[in-house]
């Protein structure tokens, strides 16, 4: 048992033994260490003003990322390097190239947001030698800026990809050997556990280890990539005690391609997930663009977005439709069900005192299927859902539904079939007339509620048209429909 965690911070060596357990990285680097170029702007992980980079050892390699400082808890930071901006320009006081374009550009203007942008710009840069102009926007989208417009921020991200000078000037790329070296020396399989006034975090050192401490603290929140639990600290000030983080579980981040279907381990990030699922299937791909901003998809994982159980998670409708099950860990061993009876009540799951999601299977859609899925949202990017809904079909020699499977998010307490809408379809025609005498059938089995983000009206309706939208992209009728992708 150890009682503190380890980390770089820009180039120091830090070793912490007085972490709360809901203590976030940006309080710790403005309150704590005076490091104010990361800002404060939503506290809600939306705007990217408190943008920095945190690197991690994978497979043996290692990679940088920008993630949210603000909803970023540093219970999950053993092991890693924190990059923040003060660490990019040289002793001598000259700029990194991506700074220096930006002011070249004129990227910046009111100045609050530009710290944000420039680490998101330097994780870019790091990745990617040649982006193209959707590489640049989409590692932009979780920034948010009320001055320039981004055109100039996206031309100093063109500029800076066209004239990289030599990599030794980078910071991190002339102390990646040292920096490897260092970190594989924080690394430790065993289990971190601090208590201070205000409670106790623990960091399992392997899975059975996990599985003890919940069979010990059943109540305990358990943290993968804070996306969501972030903000029940930083917006409803909630207390969680005791806090245990899994995002350092190797075990729990692989993702495997199988004959029948891939695997996804509960702590797999959306964007380690991204070339798995976009390969095998392109329309979920185009879904997990739309989730957050880079930032986001870095830290959230697809087994926390099911096991958190909210009714406007983007993941669970898909899956549902496309027959994905979940396999529950505890002492007592391990259980499979059907994703969508894991799913009971608001806030309820069927897991069990001591449970853990381990893993989700996706079988992939059969041949000659229909899979597509919407998102409604009030922007395209970066932004809640309001409805989703997941479509999976597919016909028989004569053109009748054979198997369809429809769910949909934002529309119950849970994400939800829509039962008596499969059960009209079943057995007819794919036809215009069977779709407009089944629509009436969403009133059986949805009551959605109203909200800030929909009415109940618009959502009900708005889910007659997607089934409708589905029928005509499915059917080829309408040319009009065909310009637009799988995913609104």
């Amino acid at each position: 048992m150890n009682d503190s965690i380890r980390f770089i911070l820009n180039g120091e060596d830090v070793t912490l033994g007085d972490v709360r357990p809901t203590e976030t990285l940006l309080d710790y680097l403005r309150l704590k260490r005076r490091l104010t170029g990361t800002k404060e702007g939503c506290a809600e992980g939306d705007c990217g003003a408190c943008t920095v980079l945190v690197g991690r050892l994978i497979d043996g390699k290692l990679h940088y990322e920008p993630v949210n400082a603000c909803i970023r808890f540093m219970g999950s930071l053993n092991a890693t390097h924190v990059v923040t901006v003060e660490h990019l320009a040289a002793r001598d006081g000259s700029l990194h190239p991506v700074q220096q374009a930006m002011v070249d550009c004129h990227g910046s203007q009111c100045g609050f947001c530009t710290p944000g942008f420039v680490m998101s710009m330097y994780g870019l840069w790091l990745s990617n030698d040649k982006p193209v102009r959707a590489d640049i926007e989409k590692a932009l989208q979780g920034n948010l800026c009320r001055c320039t417009g981004y055109e100039p921020i996206v031309k100093a991200a063109e500029q800076v990809s066209r004239t990289r000078p030599s990599a030794l000037f980078d910071p991190l790329e002339k102390t990646r050997s040292d920096i490897i070296s260092r970190l594989w020396a924080m690394r430790n399989s065993e289990t971190i556990s601090i208590t201070t006034v205000e409670g106790r975090l623990v960091l399992p050192g392997s899975l059975d280890a996990l599985a003890r401490v919940l069979c010990e603290e059943p109540t305990a929140t358990i943290v993968a990539g804070s996306t969501d639990v972030g903000l029940w600290v930083t917006k409803q000030m909630r207390a969680l005690n005791p806090v245990v983080f899994i995002n350092h579980l190797t075990d729990l981040q692989s993702i495997t391609a199988g004959d029948g279907g891939f695997t996804i381990g509960a702590g797999v990030t959306y964007s380690r997930a991204f070339e798995t699922i976009a390969s095998k299937v392109p329309t979920l791909g185009r879904l997990i663009d739309r989730i957050g901003g880079d930032q986001v998809r870095n830290m959230g994982t697809i087994g926390g977005n099911i096991a958190n159980g909210s009714p406007i998670g983007d993941m669970p409708p898909p899956l549902i439709a496309l027959g994905a099950t979940v396999k529950l860990r505890s002492l007592a061993g391990t259980r499979m069900l059907r994703l969508e009876d894991f799913f009971i009540d608001y806030g309820k799951q069927d897991r069990r005192p001591g449970e853990f999601v381990e893993s989700i299977f996706v079988p992939y859609p059969a041949e000659a299927t229909q899979f597509a899925v919407y998102k409604i949202t009030k922007r395209r990017d970066e932004d809640i859902t309001a409805v989703l809904g997941a479509f999976y079909l597919t016909l028989d020699t004569e053109g009748d539904v054979n198997d369809i499977r429809i769910a949909f998010g934002g529309m119950a307490a849970t994400p939800k079939r829509a039962r008596s809408v499969e059960n009209a379809l079943m057995g007819k025609p794919w036809s215009e007339t069977t779709i407009e005498t089944v629509r009436a059938e969403f009133d059986a089995d949805f009551q959605p509620l109203t909200d800030w983000r929909a009415t109940a009206e618009y959502r009900q309706l708005t889910a007659k048209n997607l089934l409708t939208r589905f029928y005509l992209e499915t059917s080829g009728t309408s040319a009009e429909l065909r310009r637009f992708e799988e995913v609104a």
